[in-house]
């Protein structure tokens, strides 16, 4: 598609999808209510959030600068600790991985992940005969509907109460009220026997420490704790820019990310280290315990490297994927989740540039951020996504790509055709 074509899909994804859609508006208006006013009691509660969010972005701006020493590091951490490590330049790349690790025709139960939706993780792995289940309630529902997630934390927020009830009762076959605990009780009944028959259980990370080589996974439902607690083997797909230098460091930009995602306290902190093990006959370490006998963990560059290079655009890679800044985005709210390809929001943008459309599909969501710096003052780390976005549009208009209603108000300005 050229840049015409990609900009009138993309507006009609937004007035048919989002905008124009009575129910997708009431979801997202009852979730904003509700996130600004659990943040603002988490933050209230625990006032010092302030100061460890200014201490986690010089980690973190330490961490991008050294990325690649810090994962050789977690690299050799996590050797160390029995887990076998790769690295993937690209998503190709990581699928050549998952060929060898997963392999065809095995029950895979998955916990949320972004960075597997970025390369398109589970449907790949469904091509290749396997059956992959999402745990988290809200991917468990996007995955239903086959569609995609349309928040960065929870993927459903589109998705009233209502409609919900009607898919599980699509897929159950039995009736389903609408009601949000008898919801979760019904997919709790579904997934329970994947959990414990899956052969492969497989996570991503909110941080994980160069140090120790520990993985760290934020969850309040516990799908996260059974998918890579239950199943045999555990991989674990990882950004590069999630390494941080220590195991204090990774608690502390967790820490932050949980505040700002909505939780004062999240019901579980995963730490994970290597597959489990036991040294209680003889004090003999044998590895396979009751958790997973082998554990692997992929780091994923497909972009990130060359983001990490670039003096403005390296500060996409601090974001800690909280999601804060879509609840404040007011053009979020307008598009309910459409304002992205894989990422969403302003920050998302960013991140498609270099991680999944690429620079030349990238113009229409450029150009939807307002730069009203809302997402810069609500962003823990505060981060400049309006920064970024105006040298993107000034790279876009260097190579000629520039959206059609740009091109009209130039030609009806100037009295020309816009060129370079």
């Amino acid at each position: 598609m050229n840049t015409d074509e990609l900009y009138k899909k993309y507006v009609e994804n937004i007035i048919n999808l989002g905008a124009t859609n009575e129910r997708v508006r009431t979801a997202l208006k009852r979730a904003v209510k509700a996130y600004r006013s659990n943040v603002a009691n988490a933050l209230n509660r625990f006032p010092e959030t302030a100061e460890k969010a200014k201490k986690g972005r010089e980690i973190k701006e330490y961490s991008i600068e050294h990325m690649d020493e810090l994962v050789d590091k977690a690299c050799a951490s996590i050797e160390e600790n029995h887990g076998h490590c790769y690295k993937a330049k690209d998503k190709e790349d990581a699928y050549e991985i998952f060929d060898k690790l997963v392999g065809e025709n095995k029950l895979v139960v998955k916990a949320k992940s972004l960075t597997s939706e970025e390369i398109e993780l589970r449907q790949y792995l469904e091509k290749r005969n396997n059956e992959v289940f999402e745990t988290d309630l809200g991917e468990f529902i996007v995955q239903l509907l086959d569609s995609r997630p349309m928040h960065l934390l929870a993927p459903a927020i589109n998705i009233p109460r209502e409609e919900v009830a009607e898919l599980l009762k699509k897929y159950t076959g039995e009736e389903v009220e609408p009601d949000i605990g008898k919801e979760v009780q019904k997919v709790r009944e579904i997934l329970r026997e994947k959990f414990c028959n899956a052969n492969i259980g497989i996570s991503g990370a909110n941080a994980i420490s160069a140090d120790t080589g520990t993985i760290f996974i934020i969850e309040n439902e516990g799908n996260a704790r059974l998918s890579i607690g239950l199943p045999p083997v555990q991989i674990s797909l990882i950004g590069m820019e999630k390494v941080v230098p220590t195991l204090e460091d990774a608690f502390l930009v967790s820490e932050v990310t949980w505040r700002y995602a909505n939780y004062k306290i999240p019901a579980y902190v995963n730490l994970i280290s290597g597959p489990s093990k036991t040294g209680d006959i003889e004090k003999t370490t044998t590895y396979g315990a009751h958790g997973p006998k082998e554990l692997y963990v992929i780091f994923l560059d497909n972009g990130r490297r060359e983001m990490a290079n670039d003096s403005i655009m390296k500060e996409a890679l601090y974001c800690m994927k909280c999601g804060a800044c879509l609840y404040e985005c007011p053009v979020y709210h307008v598009t309910a989740g459409y304002y992205g390809y894989k990422y969403i929001g302003g920050i998302g943008t960013i991140w498609d540039a270099y991680t999944t459309a690429g620079m030349d599909k990238i113009a229409p969501l450029a150009y939807t951020c307002t730069l009203c710096s809302r997402c810069k003052v609500r962003c823990p780390f505060k981060i400049d996504t309006p920064k970024m976005i105006m040298e993107l549009r000034r790279r876009l208009v260097k190579m000629g790509n520039v959206p059609p209603p740009l091109k009209e108000f130039y030609k009806e300005v100037t009295g020309k055709d816009f060129t370079i």
